[in-house]
């Protein structure tokens, strides 16, 4: 695209530069990289250092994905351009307090920012629009997962990149309305929310870990507090176990503890919150 420069940094980093915004594959441990970000570098890309980026935008695999996402990158900058945003003061109330700022999508969609948070705010008229399902009543819709309802409900308002995000976090975050909608079954390994519930259906008899730490008393292993179906919450029975700690590794929904193999403890607790509670 003509708007993107590739090039390489003072330290030998692969850069880019897509209008004001600077890209850049940094080294991360292991062999990883990450893509990292920057603002109005006010050099020759020539002369740009690791320390010139401060915003972290996950990992990449390899240069190939890096330019991957330069380009999407640029694409969106396009398409965001050509829907004609409007940026305006605001100073209206919202669920996450005054409005600092307003971008205005169209006539009754606006999103707004705020010291803390933001999020979008629908017309009545716009809100009548949005499946009943996902309706806010209020017509706010926070920034982190509701603002996809917008984009799923106004589609021609958003970019490309934006409409691929707001799809992804709607089946991740809504699965119900999403099958319901589009009349198409998610499938394990398509929604972080419906197979959190597929995990915790299967190990709702099974002591799952809330916190863990490493033991101090019993070296190689790893101390953690769990309960039954990972439940939390006053009255919740919870029972301390030792795991060796080459064996301990956060799955994605939680660590499942064998009880055929990880051991009950009741010694010395390494949990400053533990001292004094009966053991178990």
């Amino acid at each position: 695209m003509p708007e993107v420069c590739f090039g390489r940094s003072a330290d030998g980093l692969l850069v880019a530069l897509v209008g004001e915004t600077a890209f850049a594959m940094a080294a991360a441990r292991d062999g990883k990289h990450h893509l990292v970000t920057g603002w109005r570098i006010r050099k020759p890309m020539a002369e740009w250092a690791r320390s010139d980026f401060y915003g972290h935008c996950g990992e990449l695999a390899d240069e190939a994905a890096f330019r991957a996402k330069v380009l999407e990158q640029a694409e969106h900058s396009q398409e965001k351009r050509a829907l004609g945003r409007v940026e305006t003061a605001s100073r209206i109330g919202t669920p996450w307090g005054p409005s600092q700022g307003a971008t205005v999508y169209a006539e009754g969609v606006v999103f707004h920012s705020t010291a803390g948070h933001g999020g979008f705010h629908l017309s009545l008229d716009r809100n009548g629009k949005v499946h009943a399902g996902l309706r806010a009543a209020d017509g706010f819709y926070e920034e982190d997962e509701c603002w996809a309802i917008v984009a799923f409900t106004f589609p021609l308002l958003f970019t490309s990149f934006e409409r691929r995000a707001a799809e992804r976090t709607m089946k991740d975050s809504f699965p119900d309305a999403w099958e319901a909608i589009t009349g198409n079954v998610l499938q394990p390994g398509e929604s972080w929310k419906k197979d959190e519930r597929m995990f915790l259906a299967e190990h709702a008899n099974d002591w799952i870990v809330v916190s863990a730490i490493r033991s101090d008393h019993e070296k190689g292993f790893v101390e953690v507090i769990a309960t039954p179906g990972g439940k939390r919450g006053p009255g919740t029975e919870e029972r301390r176990f030792l795991v060796p700690s080459e064996e301990y590794r956060i799955g994605r929904f939680g660590f499942v503890v064998d009880e055929s193999r990880h051991r009950v403890y009741g010694g010395p607790s390494s949990f400053v919150g533990w001292q004094g509670r009966r053991a178990s």
